[in-house]
């Protein structure tokens, strides 16, 4: 009877563990559009039985928000893009090591934290776009070569404010060092056809427009307009293939350092680096996968193969501040 009670009793203890385990949600904290990371949050959740629930915002209000929350916090990661910005989440203290050794087979280290804090789930190429009907076959080059006289009144450029341009630079400066690539950037400015654009999509346009020849944006800017015009007038090119290759950063995500629910959240990380869920989370915004052996969808393959550049995505964080002081001392607004 009492080996019956403490069966009983053993099996009591483990079905109330098991409802625990089911009833555990994740809470993640994104600076990304509902709709690219709902479809990937959903996908697991009917896959697990776990909830996912996500509160999105800008990454600054964010990080600020895990700060000001300490110990109390419900949020499990911080899902959010560029490497400035998950350098910075680290930096203010508010992630804690991922400690997974399936994230670390599934994504290369420069696409990761040195300290482990934060890893990468889709990447994103700065290249250059161009018109096909001004720019000649040959023309162009690399970056550093937009800096040239044959491109004045030539140029687009996206703000200087966006962290985008500001890890463009930071890899510039930890390639060129700081004289050469302040050079380039007074040569870019010199060579701009216009007043510096709010996003991506207006460069792009603009290109298309004629109000300019060539520009450098995000490739997943041109994967949306291209999908909307499949006439548009403007094409990607991948530069310094000959040297150090594309500028290529991330979206990434990290674990907070007070999560409620470490474990849940850690197993959710490790999932969206698997090959399911980065097909579904690069296909949704028409990025490329952060994990080497999952193809990047049709739309996105159709661009054509590029060497990318090898230096570690966490530089642009480590070279930010430098890199915005030089954007300002230059004159790129």
């Amino acid at each position: 009877m009492q080996a019956s009670k403490g069966l009983l009793a053993a099996l009591a203890l483990t079905a109330l563990s098991s409802a625990v385990q089911a009833a555990d949600e994740v809470v993640v904290y994104s600076s990304r559009i509902d709709e690219l990371i709902k479809p990937v949050f959903d996908a697991y959740t009917q896959k697990t039985g776990v909830a996912v629930k996500f509160i999105t915002d800008k990454e600054a209000p964010l990080m600020a928000r895990i700060k000001a929350e300490g110990e109390n916090t419900p949020a499990d990661l911080l899902l959010t893009v560029d490497g400035g910005n998950l350098w910075q989440a680290e930096q203010m203290g508010i992630l804690q090591p991922l400690g997974s050794q399936v994230v670390k087979d599934n994504i290369p280290s420069q696409y990761r934290s040195s300290n482990d804090a934060w890893t990468g789930l889709s990447l994103r190429a700065r290249t250059i776009v161009y018109s096909p009907e001004r720019v000649e076959e040959g023309e162009l080059t690399t970056y550093e070569a937009l800096a040239d006289e044959n491109w004045e009144g030539r140029l687009c450029l996206r703000t200087s404010k966006k962290v985008y341009n500001q890890s463009l630079t930071a890899t510039m400066l930890e390639t060129h060092g700081a004289e050469k690539t302040e050079q380039i950037l007074k040569g870019w400015v010199n060579n701009l056809a216009t007043d510096v654009f709010a996003d991506d999509n207006a460069v792009i346009q603009a290109v298309a427009a004629g109000q300019c020849d060539v520009g450098i944006v995000n490739t997943y800017y041109y994967g949306r307009l291209h999908q909307q015009d499949p006439q548009l007038k403007a094409k990607l090119f991948w530069p310094n293939q000959n040297d150090r290759g594309v500028h290529v950063n991330l979206s990434g995500i990290g674990l907070t350092k007070h999560a409620p629910h470490p474990e849940a959240a850690r197993k959710l990380v490790e999932w969206m680096t698997s090959p399911e869920a980065q097909s579904i989370f690069a296909d949704a915004n028409k990025e490329f996968p952060a994990n080497p052996n999952v193809k990047p969808s049709a739309e996105v393959t159709s661009w054509g193969e590029f060497k990318a550049d090898t230096i570690p995505v966490e530089v642009t964080g480590k070279r930010q501040a430098e890199a915005i002081r030089l954007m300002d001392r230059v004159g790129w607004n």
